[in-house]
């Protein structure tokens, strides 16, 4: 999914041009708290809130000087292929600046925000500004077939040697117009194999066709790619005028189908089965035996078909492997606006405890790309600006099941969807349930048969666990364990098992879940259990609220717990045996030691 950009406010000087570069874009304005009055969503720290959006992967448009978001994202660059635009717009609205991602939409809109300012984009990218045109670049419905040549080919030009444009689609690319004229370099555009192509020859194809694939369950990859390749060749087709692959439905979660896509760098699109078969008429090779199997007369030839849709012809009818089938369909114009939907995609995330810097780039990543987010109310809300503008399901606490389900069945109608929890999404969270609910067949309670084949992504967070081992030191240093104290959905004489095993181990213990406004007794039980293991000073560290304002640490001796200063937000952290507290200028620090005092000690003594 496409992200769409944010327009930053950083001032009441430049709010009212924010506002209008939102307009023309269509998208939001976020703004400086105290410094704008009028914002869709409101940050306390320009710099850290530009490097968050950065590393999710949503294009930024400030309008502010250039250096404060220089000094923002350049920590974080890497790589300038995967990078988002990021564009700067002065107060006034009289100049916007490409700063990142000329090549990926920064230039396109920077040009489009001036138009409409009337303003100047002020693009620096070389091929824009002498030749009008990025050959790396392509508008959508043209690919560059060597695109390794793009770089040597624009040198070339930008040093005066011209470009001779040939093919049989030559006509209908116009945006080569404006290269100079000369017999230094060819481009060929056309969707066919061209020999001969390097930096003095580029090749450019109308993504004009669609394939559409069918297979047996399992078939190998390397089978399927045979067919198509030699499907391909036969036609006389590039495989870069390909706009996409297309299957029925349920072959969605196919491997092969799935490799094929993601080798030809063009997306997958599936089609119910009733879509299919209303195709029936146009089908060069209508099966029976395929219709009782799946319910269309045909699948290669029909998903091809319904893709180009009513205007469009069959162009290679069906061709036949062992397990798998292929056939490409073709339409007069480029396709651009796919048809059918995509696999969906159901990314399981972990936000941490709560703070934006304890989130990983990955997870606010999948957050931006996600159309809908759904989860806990509150974990939503943690997400702060990066949830704004997106659909979300907000489920209560106790609606575990129900949220689950929910997501997956909304990824199956082929959105992209994230499930938000806290901390880590597989630690005590909502991931081991989507898997539960993908393991059980729609008879058992599980979910439908486009759920179970979505794309399904775990992204890890930062555990509570973690968070509070890197506010108290190092107390995990040694073995240690988790042990959730509710007996919700576990029997109570199984965590009375897992709490002796844990004190007779002498493991430091986390306690997830401690007490619950109904549930008391159990944290006394443990620390009882405990006792009787190691010594009545052994360090336990309580921490509510971790990474969030109000956030509480503070260590008390294993005798001296109470129960009624723990809370439902509290992770306790009981130290084993050897851990002890490092008196600190600052503060007590906890940790375990793993035994290199051993080997200290023992050099000291040589």
């Amino acid at each position: 999914m496409a992200v769409d950009p944010v327009v930053l406010a950083l001032s009441r000087s430049g709010e009212a041009v924010a506002h209008r570069v939102a307009g023309i874009l269509g998208c939001l304005v976020h703004g400086r708290r105290g410094r704008v009055e009028r914002a869709d969503a409101f940050f306390d720290n320009a710099l850290d809130h530009a490097r968050d959006l950065f590393a999710a992967g949503v294009p930024i448009v400030a309008v502010c000087a250039s250096g404060i978001l220089i000094r923002a994202v350049a920590p974080l660059l890497a790589d300038k292929v995967t990078e988002p635009p990021v564009l700067s717009v002065s107060d006034d609205g009289a100049v916007v600046v490409p700063l990142l991602g000329g090549h990926r939409g920064a230039n396109r809109l920077a040009a489009r925000i001036a138009e409409a300012l009337g303003a100047v984009a002020a693009v620096t990218t070389a091929g824009d500004v002498s030749l009008g045109v990025a050959l790396d670049a392509p508008p959508a419905g043209w690919r560059l077939v060597n695109p390794g040549d793009a770089k040597d080919a624009m040198a070339r030009l930008l040093a005066g040697e011209g470009v001779r444009i040939k093919g049989p689609d030559a006509q209908a690319a116009g945006w080569l117009a404006g290269l100079p004229v000369g017999d230094g370099l060819t481009i060929t555009c056309g969707d066919g194999p061209v020999a001969g192509l390097g930096a003095d020859h580029l090749q450019f194809a109308p993504q004009r066709y669609a394939l559409g694939v069918g297979c047996a369950r399992n078939c190998p990859v390397g089978d399927l790619r045979a067919l198509v390749d030699a499907a391909l060749a036969e036609a006389g087709i590039a495989p870069e005028a390909l706009a996409c692959v297309n299957t029925i439905a349920l072959k969605a979660d196919e491997p092969a189908i799935i490799a094929l896509s993601r080798d030809f760098g063009v997306p997958l699109r599936v089609f119910a089965a009733d879509v299919l078969e209303a195709e029936t008429h146009r089908l060069a090779h209508p099966s029976d035996v395929v219709f009782a199997e799946v319910g269309a007369h045909g699948v290669a030839e029909a998903a091809a078909l319904a893709q180009v849709g009513p205007a469009g012809r069959l162009h290679l009818a069906k061709r036949k492997a062992a397990m798998a089938t292929c056939a490409v369909a073709v339409s007069d114009e480029s396709l651009v606006d796919l048809r059918g939907r995509a696999r969906g995609k159901l990314a399981v995330v972990g936000i941490g405890p709560g703070q934006a810097a304890w989130r990983t780039p990955e997870v606010s990543r999948l957050v931006a790309e996600a159309e809908e987010l759904v989860g806990y109310g509150l974990y939503i809300d943690l997400l702060g600006p990066l949830a704004l503008g997106k659909a979300r399901s907000d489920f209560p606490l106790g609606g575990e099941e129900a949220r689950c389900r929910h997501a997956l069945e909304q990824a199956g109608l082929g959105k992209t969807v994230a499930l938000v929890c806290s901390g880590d999404a597989g630690i005590y969270a909502m991931g081991a349930l989507v898997f539960e609910l993908l393991d059980r067949g729609p008879e058992a309670q599980g979910v439908s048969d486009a759920a179970r084949r979505v794309e399904v992504v775990c992204s890890p967070g930062v555990s509570a666990l973690q968070g509070a081992a890197a506010r108290a030191g190092a107390p995990l240093g040694h073995d240690f364990c988790a042990i959730s104290l509710s007996d919700l959905l576990t029997p109570r004489d199984d965590i009375l098992r897992r709490l002796r095993a844990a004190a007779e181990g002498d493991f430091v213990v986390a306690f997830y879940n401690p007490v619950s406004k109904t549930r008391r007794t159990l944290l006394a039980e443990a620390r009882d259990i405990l006792l009787a293991h190691r010594p009545g000073d052994t360090p336990v560290m309580l921490a509510s609220s971790l990474g969030r304002p109000e956030e509480h640490v503070r260590y008390r001796r294993l005798d001296q717990l109470e129960v009624d200063e723990v809370d439902m937000l509290t992770v306790v952290l009981v130290g084993s045996s050897n851990s002890r507290l490092a008196q600190l200028g600052e503060g007590p620090r906890m940790f375990t030691p793993r035994g290199y005092a051993r080997k200290i000690d023992g050099d000291l003594a040589g």
